[in-house]
């Protein structure tokens, strides 16, 4: 690995770069505002309700539970923001917190029921949130820790989340999923835990409950309502009878607080994390430029360009980085960097103009897929999983190129080869849409529905098939000539065409805010450019917290050396 980057004024003059951290930090601004928006569940008024009943809200359990000094990562915040449901209720993360936290010096994913949001509720898309959130821990084999308080569906809207093949049910097979590959899992039952939200502690490898706990397939109003018999949810589930008589419970604890220390204990005993082995000795070093940073070198006009190289040198350990096969398909970066102290593999666009492989002496847009682009990444990308290399692609992408010359060469084969690449890899992926996330190239480049453990978004993250102004081309081609202008005489007619065209470009330029994709799932989280790094030496470290269920090999036998030597034979290396 080789140093790369430079220091800040020489990669952008100090006008330009408070502009952009200008700019940036006015959305970030929002961020965290809306953060805390969401933080705050159903207000005050139902936090007291809470702490009357003598038990802590789910945040407040989650803050004692994970490790003194450390803070978790959330994800899914944002999913159902800004909806509103029956009677105008609202559901703040959709009813329930999911977030990687460190536990016992154990990185795990936490689930917990936002008992400040209609009891813990499960509203639509909450039981594919909670999904979401086994599959990552399936995925990098974390311990999964269940904080249940939870009154089963929030019935008026229980059409959009009971069926479906990622309906409620879904979660029960994830949590057999997760047991049948050896993902040890614990669950702590604090009050309502009713129906589906009975069943999902069940298949946990420990469950404990609190005095004010009860686990019933239905409550007590339901069959007073069907049976006509009085008695209380507690008599029905509670500890006395899932512990001492049907054996759903192991333990039976007087409050919140003992069950959380009762989950730190469990979880002192799992085996700890193989990260520092992985290490070799070698310790986390801060990138020799300060990731802070990022704020003010990446442009929120998604038009212009930026060194792709300076993103990466303040994303990698000492800025060091072993770049491969530099001289083919130059619009796109591939390498190996640390992150952390541990060997993570990376893949980012370039910005601006490159050269051109197919013709020589010319200059073409980067932040496009090109044949030898997409030759290259691919290659890297089976390289990484050979050699069990967790992999980070940061996309700024428009899409594949397209034209004759495009066809004629082939792309939409070496774009399936690609595909077929990242589809089928088993080392950790993590996808970062950096700005724009567009048409297939955000496919291509590991985009959600390619199956990234996580992947984040940042606040100028754009994600569509095609920019507004040429969606709206698109849809009204036909009334437009081969300049794009619009053909009708009529001006009643033209103003119509002129009309709709504005309304298309305008609702697919509010449909690429992150939030919208945020709300409905196409993103995990939305995180600050300041905390990328954070972000991802945590991720890297959870792909080698688990020892033996996926290869890493030592790097003097990495098949990336090989991929090296036979892209430099023959050619002379590039300064």
């Amino acid at each position: 690995m080789v140093p790369i980057g430079v220091e800040r004024e020489k990669a952008v003059d100090t006008r330009t770069y408070n502009d952009y951290r200008s700019s940036n930090l006015e959305r970030e601004e929002l961020l965290h505002a809306r953060r805390e928006e969401v933080r705050q569940g159903w207000g005050e008024k139902y936090i007291d309700r809470v702490h009357k009943k003598g038990k802590l809200t789910s945040r407040e359990r989650i803050a004692l539970l994970i490790d003194e000094g450390t803070s978790i990562q959330e994800v899914g915040t944002f999913v159902n923001y800004g909806l509103e449901y029956e009677r105008g209720a609202k559901s703040p993360a959709a009813g329930v917190v999911t977030a990687f936290g460190q536990v016992e010096g154990r990185w795990c994913m936490i689930i917990a029921n936002d008992n400040t949001v209609a009891s813990g509720a499960w509203w639509p898309r909450t039981p594919e949130k909670i999904q979401r959130a086994q599959k990552m821990a399936l995925r990098l084999r974390l311990p999964t820790i269940y904080l249940v308080d939870c009154s089963g569906l929030f019935l008026p809207e229980q059409s959009n989340s009971f069926p479906g093949a990622r309906g409620a049910g879904h979660i029960f097979k994830m949590n057999s999923l997760l047991s049948d590959s050896g993902v040890p899992q614990l669950a702590g039952v604090f009050g309502d835990c009713i129906a589906g939200g009975g069943y999902m502690p069940i298949i946990s490898d420990r469950v404990y409950m609190t005095e004010q706990a009860y686990m019933v397939i239905a409550g007590a109003a339901l069959i007073k309502g069907a049976k006509s018999q009085n008695m209380t949810s507690l008599g029905i589930g509670g500890p006395e009878v899932h512990v001492h008589q049907s054996g759903c419970a192991d333990t039976r604890v007087p409050d919140d607080e003992t069950l959380l220390a009762c989950l730190r204990r469990e979880m002192k005993t799992l085996p700890s994390s193989a990260a520092d082995y992985y290490r070799a000795g070698k310790g986390a070093i801060d990138p020799h430029f300060p990731a802070a940073e990022l704020t003010g070198l990446l442009p929120t006009d998604h038009r212009e360009a930026y060194d792709a190289k300076q993103i990466l040198a303040r994303l990698v350990d000492e800025s060091l980085f072993w770049e491969l096969m530099p001289n083919l398909g130059e619009e796109m970066v591939c390498g190996i960097g640390r992150v952390g102290g541990l060997y993570a593999g990376f893949i980012i666009n370039r910005q601006g103009l490159v050269d051109s492989a197919e013709n020589p002496g010319q200059k073409h847009p980067a932040g496009i897929l090109y044949r030898e682009g997409i030759a290259k990444i691919s290659a890297f990308s089976r390289a990484c999983n050979d050699d069990g290399i967790p992999l980070i692609w940061l996309q700024d992408i428009s899409g594949f190129d397209i034209g004759e010359e495009a066809e004629r060469l082939g792309l939409l084969s070496y774009g399936s080869n690609l595909i077929y690449t990242n589809s089928t890899n088993t080392t950790p992926m993590f996808t970062v849409l950096l700005r724009k996330a567009s048409g297939a190239g955000y496919y291509a480049m590991a985009g959600m529905p390619y199956d990234p453990v996580v992947q984040l978004s940042t606040c100028l993250s754009r994600q569509s098939v095609m920019e507004g102004r040429t969606l709206a081309i698109a849809t009204y081609n036909t009334k437009l000539d081969d300049q794009f202008q619009i053909t009708t005489q009529d001006p009643e007619e033209r103003a119509k065409i002129e009309k709709g065209m504005k309304s298309v470009e305008e609702r697919i330029e509010q449909d690429m805010d992150p939030y919208v994709a945020a709300r409905q799932m196409d993103t995990d989280e939305i995180v600050p450019l300041d905390e990328l790094r954070t972000w991802l030496e945590n991720l890297i470290e959870m792909s080698y917290q688990s020892s033996g269920y996926r290869r890493v090999k030592n790097p003097r036998i990495w098949s990336m050396h090989d991929l090296e030597l036979m892209s430099t034979a023959g050619r002379g290396a590039k300064s």
